[in-house]
């Protein structure tokens, strides 16, 4: 026997024990291995089960309505969402499994629908496709479209803004976010585009939209910062592209006709343009599609026959194109331009008797007047 402390902890090795323990692990992993492979059976006959079995649904077509928006470039997937939130559908899936049945809702365009609630999901993709069923709530303006014509459009293509709660709106243009420049008139500053209005807009957000996308306009073209340059004011340069966009529809003249703008004004010569007369006698409720001589002496400060220099304001609501012609006119002696097609081209010249030649060239052409 030694003394040495550590002898009195020695103990002989037990071989048995660590076999029965090493049976005990092989046994437990052996029923995790059963329980696992039978659960992943019975998972996977779950997952299919939930695979094939179609989204929940509601069974009829739905009681009641609700107003939804289809936001632009919106997939069956986001839209059976926004129905599903709404109460439309009873779930998102069963949306996007009509709509894959069915090829047209390729066409749902984006907008404002009057749906109902609770609605089986292949009826929900039928009315979306409706032309009834959507709520009209964008309009679109063509440029060179007066106030008066503007107003119009508006009310015929939105359902809840009647055309008199669009005029007492222009009537208080000071409520409208117009520039100081525009001294409070709203002719010409309208922007020429197309507007999404949601259900409940008022005519006075309406109007101050459009006037917020002209100052987009003026920013991008650099009306108001060119103008000092062509030492007139931003209201006169939206006057001149007023003119172009009304004298012709040809982008690739409408440089041409505001140099003859400039080109009169810096003579002294009276514009003496048609479409001036036209403005007078349409805010005058009067249509007219040919000018008489009697017409041109009308008594406007808008009739450029009787007037010199421009008229107080615009006459329309010019475009893009129409704005960047006014502040970056094409080089050229042209003082008369005359439409000589039916498709709308000028003919432009320096002196008046080549004007004459062209004109009646026009009338014997185009009006047979020969």
């Amino acid at each position: 026997m030694t003394d040495g402390p550590n002898d009195l902890f020695v103990e002989e090795p037990a071989p048995a024990r660590p076999r029965r323990r090493g049976l005990a692990v092989a046994i437990v992993l052996g029923l995790l291995a059963v329980l696992v492979a039978g659960g992943a059976v019975g998972g996977r006959r779950i997952y299919d089960k939930l695979v094939d079995s179609p989204a929940p649904d509601y069974p009829g077509p739905g009681t009641g309505e609700v107003v939804v928006e289809v936001p632009a470039g919106a997939t069956a997937g986001v839209i059976g969402v926004i129905l599903a939130e709404k109460g439309v559908v009873r779930s998102a899936g069963a949306f996007r499994e009509a709509a894959v049945a069915d090829e047209r809702s390729l066409g749902i365009q984006p907008g404002f629908f009057r749906m109902r609630l609770r609605m089986r999901a292949a009826v929900a993709v039928e009315l979306l496709l409706d032309p009834a069923a959507r709520i009209r709530g964008r309009f679109t303006i063509p440029e060179g479209t007066s106030v008066g014509r503007t107003l119009e459009i508006i009310a015929k293509s939105v359902d809840d803004l009647p055309l008199a709660q669009l005029q007492a709106a222009a009537r208080i243009p000071a409520a409208l976010g117009l520039p100081a420049y525009a001294k409070g008139r709203l002719e010409g500053f309208l922007f020429p585009a197309t507007y999404d209005v949601e259900p409940g807009t008022t005519a006075a957000e309406v109007l101050s939209m459009m006037v917020a996308r002209y100052a987009r306009a003026a920013t991008a073209t650099g009306l108001e910062a060119r103008a000092e340059a062509l030492d007139l004011t931003p209201l006169q340069v939206l006057t001149v592209a007023s003119l172009v966009e009304a004298e012709t529809p040809k982008d690739d003249q409408r440089g041409k006709v505001a140099r003859v703008v400039y080109n009169r004004l810096a003579k002294g010569q009276r514009l003496e343009f048609d479409s001036t007369i036209k403005y007078v006698f349409a805010e005058r409720g009067e249509v007219k599609t040919r000018i008489l001589f009697k017409d041109l002496e009308v008594v406007s400060p808008y009739n450029t026959y009787r007037n010199a220099g421009l008229p107080p304001g615009p006459i329309n609501s010019p475009g893009e194109d129409a704005m960047l012609a006014a502040v970056d006119p094409e080089p050229g002696p042209w003082l008369y331009f005359v439409v000589i097609d039916k498709a709308g081209n000028s003919a432009f010249s320096e002196s008046y008797e080549e004007f004459l030649r062209n004109r009646a060239r026009y009338r014997c052409d185009v009006l047979g007047e020969c």
